[in-house]
């Protein structure tokens, strides 16, 4: 009975950790993803006339703070599956 138990909470310890773990590289990806699309957004705004120009722009600035949210959570994220 006593392994039992200590065999169940290592892997509930186990499972925890690897869905942290998760969670940060899922995290990452979409911060990755974010600052992908804000590069593509001002390669656009460079080249655009005008009234494009502005919407990619902000566009880009929206991509830029989905990103810092992303990293942020990310880095949450890592310091939870540390612990």
């Amino acid at each position: 009975m006593k392994k039992l138990l200590i065999a169940l909470t290592a892997f509930a310890f186990v499972a925890t950790a690897g869905a942290q773990v998760g969670t940060a590289v899922k995290e990452t990806g979409k911060a990755t993803a974010e600052t992908a699309k804000q590069g593509v957004d001002n390669t656009k705004a460079l080249v655009a006339k005008e009234p494009t120009k502005s919407v990619d722009k902000a566009k880009a600035r929206v991509h830029k703070a989905k990103a810092k949210k992303h990293r942020a959570n990310a880095k949450v994220a890592a310091k939870a599956a540390v612990k």
